[in-house]
């Protein structure tokens, strides 16, 4: 069945963060960031979210050429194209090489158009299984061990199912041995965001000690060779994220031995449909998988809810509830988590509305594509 595509929407945010978040690579304060409206003939719409950062710091991409690709290719191909399927679109984006976060932004709409058209949740239409997700929280780096720790504590009251700690040189083993101490028994992560080399060995090494989950992304964010190297000599399950751009990168680094986990995000990856043909590959070759974060507001944490319905997605992911992070999410009802759990929504779609009140405050300016 044909997705008449009748006009696209494009509006640029701007939302303060509750918190500035801090990593490795700098500290964030504001998310910038493109909501996605497809509409078809019938006045049925789908949203997508933009997750480049305004800084590339942790792709190349940026919010500026997120909306170059949109307008001066992506949409162009859309109107030129018959789209029976959103695994379409990526199949029609496959011309223009990399900058994949600007295609997931459009797929990502199409996907929920296409499932409002079916009558279907976006869960369903994408093939997943789960009524309800565990989820984590990921926490920056914070200015003292105290803070952190009283951090982590209402984390683990609000019921979250594991804690993710960013870490970098001169910040990293002291600190989570102090957490250890004082959690002996959570469920921890260290997110280094490609902060080491191997030159840091023995300090990585040092991790061992620790009874950590994971380290995700200690090396290079373009590596997989070293990485196979390092978890040759490590016994914690390293965990690939910025490596992972495609299925391709998937196979290359599970025939390696570079990792024994991949954090999946949507927009890293180029859309759904590739994120979907990399779950398959990881359920097939027994490789774990969650759902990393991007700093989402609700439209993008909707899609992120919904791709963790597929059941190798076994460990929690980063899909924290909106009050984590903002004031006033841009979704009716907000993604709410309870005791570290989201519940699925059923209605067709992402099973969330647009709160067009909020999302006017933080809107910047709006663009209107017309297909026909």
């Amino acid at each position: 069945m044909t997705i008449p595509l009748n006009r696209m929407v494009v509006r640029k945010l701007r939302m303060r963060l509750k918190n500035p978040f801090k990593t490795s690579f700098g500290t964030m304060k504001d998310k910038e960031f493109f909501i996605i409206e497809a509409m078809d003939s019938q006045g049925n719409k789908g949203y997508g979210e933009s997750v480049a950062f305004s800084i590339p710091w942790y792709t190349e991409e940026t919010v500026k050429t997120t909306f170059h690709m949109i307008e001066d290719f992506f949409i162009p191909i859309l109107k030129e194209s018959v789209i029976d399927h959103p695994d379409d679109v990526s199949d029609l984006f496959h011309s223009i090489r990399g900058n994949n976060m600007a295609k997931a932004a459009v797929e990502g709409a199409i996907w929920d158009l296409y499932a409002k058209r079916k009558g279907l949740s976006l869960a369903e239409a994408l093939g997943g299984e789960k009524k309800e997700i565990d989820v984590g929280i990921s926490i920056g780096i914070q200015p003292t061990i105290k803070g952190l720790i009283h951090t982590i504590e209402q984390s683990l009251k609000e019921g979250y199912k594991r804690i993710k700690l960013k870490i970098k040189p001169g910040e990293d083993v002291h600190v989570l041995q102090k957490v250890r101490e004082r959690f002996p028994d959570t469920p921890i992560m260290a997110d280094a965001n490609s902060a080491y080399t191997l030159g840091d060995m023995q300090q990585l090494k040092a991790l061992d000690d620790l009874n950590l989950m994971m380290i995700e992304q200690p090396l290079g964010h373009d590596d997989i060779v070293d990485h196979a190297k390092l978890q040759n000599e490590i016994d914690t399950a390293i965990c690939l994220d910025e490596s992972i751009h495609s299925l391709d990168d998937v196979r290359k680094a599970y025939e390696l031995g570079s990792c024994k986990i991949i954090n999946l995000k949507i927009g890293r990856v180029g859309g759904l449909s590739e994120a979907r043909r990399i779950h398959d590959f990881c359920r097939e070759h027994g490789i774990a998988l969650w759902c990393g974060g991007m700093l989402e507001a609700g439209v993008g944490r909707a899609h992120n809810i919904a791709i963790t319905t597929l059941p190798q997605f076994v460990l929690p992911g980063d899909t924290a509830g909106s009050s984590k992070y903002w004031e006033r999410d841009i979704v009716k009802p907000e993604v709410i988590t309870e005791h570290g759990v989201i519940k699925i929504p059923d209605k067709p779609g992402i099973g969330y509305e647009i709160n067009e009140e909020v999302m006017d405050g933080y809107t910047e300016w709006v663009k209107v594509y017309k297909f026909d």
